[in-house]
């Protein structure tokens, strides 16, 4: 048993996608590229834990019409589930046919699913999930199912158990919890100096520029030689349509 057909599913629900949920993509890619570092200050609140970066992308996606606010769920502990809180984005898309549509954004999709002692095959299927999570809750539910299911076979290579906060009961509450749609923050907040918080705040932007650029990259590598192919089709199409016209 490995993981090759969990990264066949993971492979399949990224690409499955509507057109909305995929122009909002490209929309937040752009945007969290358009960010520079000095934008941030704003928005610092304590430690950073990606909180500055959501509200300044609400306040972006605003600008540019989308009707976009910062969620933060809360949940009790019940059973073995611990209790939590959790802090993402929502745009609610207007759908003609279905009425309102609502769209999670996830800036750090990843860390949702890291585990220790992480066997290799899981890394790689790790780092296979989009960096950005951007669609709907069931889309979301299918990539938490794989996960878990991975998650498992991984900790049992190593004979570990699945921790509580790793269980697909308590990644579901994260998001289907109730949750309150906040304003953007009024109150600005000055700061003295390199400040821990800030400092900690440019390196988490960084690093999700970084992140998100190789997996871009290694999507356009991966398209290659579909595209090449395509190329090549269209050359010899060409050539045969120049030699049909040459023929007359």
């Amino acid at each position: 048993h490995d993981l090759a057909h969990l990264a066949d599913k993971i492979s399949m629900y990224k690409q499955a996608g509507d057109e909305k949920e995929n122009e909002l993509l490209s929309v937040v890619h752009s945007l969290l590229f358009s960010i520079h570092e000095t934008e941030l200050q704003d928005f610092v609140r304590g430690q950073c834990t990606g909180s500055c970066i959501r509200h300044l992308l609400v306040k972006l996606l605003r600008y540019s019409g989308y009707d976009a606010a910062v969620c933060v769920s809360k949940w009790q502990g019940f059973d073995k589930i611990p209790g939590g809180d959790h802090e993402y984005i929502d745009v609610i898309i207007d759908n003609d046919l279905t009425g309102p549509e609502r769209l999670i954004i996830d800036i750090d999709f990843r860390s949702h699913f890291e585990i220790a002692r992480a066997v290799d095959p899981y890394g790689t299927l790790l780092d296979s999930l989009p960096v950005v999570y951007v669609g709907t809750l069931p889309r979301l539910k299918q990539f938490l199912n794989v996960m878990v299911d991975a998650a498992k076979w991984s900790l049992k290579q190593n004979s570990m158990p699945l921790p509580p906060w790793r269980s697909l009961s308590y990644l579901q509450m994260k998001w289907h919890s109730k949750y309150e749609r906040k304003g953007l923050h009024s109150e600005q907040q000055e700061f003295q100096g390199a400040s821990p918080s800030r400092a900690l705040c440019f390196g988490h932007l960084k690093r999700l520029k970084s992140s998100l650029r190789l997996e871009l990259e290694t999507g356009r590598l991966l398209m290659m030689p579909v595209m090449q192919a395509g190329t090549k089709r269209t050359a010899m199409y060409e050539r045969r349509r120049r030699r049909s016209l040459l023929s007359f």
